[in-house]
């Protein structure tokens, strides 16, 4: 699976030359670029097909109908607790890497990623944050247990604003 980080560099890259259509497949996974009237078209495809449409600044703006957003159930007895210091600098913060809409499961019929008291190692998978059609899975990044969910599912997050808080181990 590539990582968010590369597939922003990608994109750049391929936005910047001249070039109208990109292919890389690696390990399993697949990424396709197509630029056609302003517009990119992603295709990421390691088990299923996710595909983003990223907006270019264009003389003539191109409207595209956008496919129907995927709804996530809100768990409803799991509420994380507000009693933890979230300034507490022995705990590591997951931020986001993008703005987005933070879901904590992969579906809505799937179970939450992680729930707070759930070991996780720097590579688990806590939640997804989903950008343009574009459903980006956010690792742990450090090995502990968390402590803290600060956003709900379903919730609009900015760039960099915390998202889980792991006691390190």
């Amino acid at each position: 699976m590539f990582k968010v980080q590369e597939l922003r560099e990608i994109i750049k890259l391929v936005d910047a030359s001249s070039i109208e259509e990109f292919v890389y497949e690696n390990d399993g996974a697949k990424i396709k670029l197509k630029k056609s009237n302003g517009v990119v078209t992603e295709v990421v495809a390691p088990k299923k097909e996710v595909v983003a449409q990223v907006a270019q600044p264009a003389s003539q703006p191109v409207v595209q109908p956008a496919p129907e957003p995927v709804k996530v159930a809100a768990p409803v007895a799991e509420e994380a607790p507000k009693t933890t210091n979230t300034s507490d600098e022995s705990l590591h913060k997951i931020t986001s890497p993008m703005v987005g809409t933070f879901y904590q499961a992969p579906s809505p019929d799937s179970p939450a990623y992680v729930k707070v008291g759930d070991k996780v190692s720097d590579e688990s998978i806590v939640c997804i944050v989903e950008a343009m059609k574009l459903f980006n899975e956010i690792e742990a990044e450090v090995k502990g247990e968390i402590v803290e969910i600060l956003v709900k599912d379903g919730q609009l997050v900015e760039y960099g604003q915390p998202l889980f808080l792991v006691k390190p181990e």
